[in-house]
C-alpha cells in the first residue's frame, strides 16, 4: 500500500515540474500557451508524461 502511494505522490510531483517548466519555456519563448496548473492537469501530465502534455497543448490551442 505505501508502495502505491509513493507512486502516485511521485507522478504528480513529475506532473506539476513538468506543467512549470513548459510554462516557463512558453514564457520565455513568448508563446501565448499557457496551461494552468489545477489538480486535473496534474494528474493528466503525471499519469500519461509527454503525450498528456501534447494533449493538453493541442486543447489549450483551440
Amino acid at each position: 500500500m505505501l508502495k502505491n502511494i509513493k507512486w502516485v505522490l511521485k507522478n504528480l510531483v513529475i506532473g506539476l515540474v513538468m506543467i512549470y517548466v513548459i510554462n516557463m519555456l512558453t514564457a520565455y519563448i513568448e508563446i501565448e500557451l499557457k496551461i494552468p496548473i489545477n489538480i486535473a492537469t496534474i494528474f493528466i501530465a503525471g499519469f500519461l508524461r509527454f503525450p498528456g502534455l501534447i494533449i493538453m497543448f493541442i486543447i489549450a490551442s483551440l
